[in-house]
């Protein structure tokens, strides 16, 4: 079948892989190529062999599912399975997909392999040539600002100010303005009044995102699409 992708699974349980296995074979887009029981047995293979996706549980003997992607250079797409939530946001550091919890419903999977599938359609951040910086205006003067050094933005009348390294400058312009002008891959709106970067995201709650040791509110109206970004249940 034309688009069929090779995938894999990682992960110590011959349960789970049962699971997996009914799953995928009932997905025609999908191929099972290899089935590892441990990291050292995926990444021998995944260096030998190109993969499409892995499914690669977090709890696993002696190299567990987040320090085989710390090593791997370039590690397939992955989806992650795991009986544990506690690990959500610190998977989302290294691209994961998703992050499904055991046990794993039919449903559940399926929203994970559409993402996957609709994640192939679209370029990587690389390849969309976001600007590095944006340009500002600053105490009367037009600044850049450095995406990576920014941690958040914060709603000030008609102006924002931004928050970056624990240093803070007023710039002339709307939240909404400001907004259009960042990687909607890299920064979200998680309340009228704030913008966040999600990699410097430390901890959320129910009704707090915490950055840079301050706890930020999370609106109502935005905490679903926070939620669905960072892969919480």
């Amino acid at each position: 079948m034309k688009g069929v992708k090779k995938c894999i699974i990682v992960d110590d349980e011959p349960a789970a892989h049962y699971v997996l296995i009914n799953y995928i074979n009932q997905n025609p887009r999908l191929n099972l190529v290899f089935q590892a029981f441990n990291a050292i047995e995926a990444m021998n293979y995944i260096r030998e062999n190109n993969i499409d996706l892995m499914f690669l549980d977090i709890n696993m003997p002696e190299i567990s599912g987040i320090d085989m992607l710390k090593i791997l250079s370039s590690p397939p797409q992955t989806i992650l399975t795991t009986a544990y939530s506690e690990f959500a946001l610190e998977s989302y550091e290294y691209g994961v997909l998703d992050y499904l919890l055991k046990p794993i419903d039919l449903p559940r999977f399926l929203k994970a392999t559409e993402r996957f599938f609709a994640s192939e359609t679209t370029l990587p951040l690389m390849e969309k040539n976001w600007p590095q910086s944006i340009t500002v205006k600053v105490d009367g003067e037009f600044k850049d600002i450095k995406l990576h050094k920014l941690n958040y933005i914060q709603s000030f009348g008609n102006y924002v100010k931004i928050h970056k390294n624990q240093k803070i400058c007023l710039a002339s312009i709307s939240t909404t303005e400001f907004e259009k002008l960042l990687p909607e891959e890299s920064f979200i709106r998680i309340h009228k009044s704030y913008i966040v970067a999600i990699d410097k995201i430390k901890n959320v709650d129910k009704d707090f995102v915490e950055i840079e040791e301050e706890k930020l509110p999370i609106g109502i109206t935005y905490k679903r699409q926070l939620f669905d970004r960072l892969r919480i249940n």
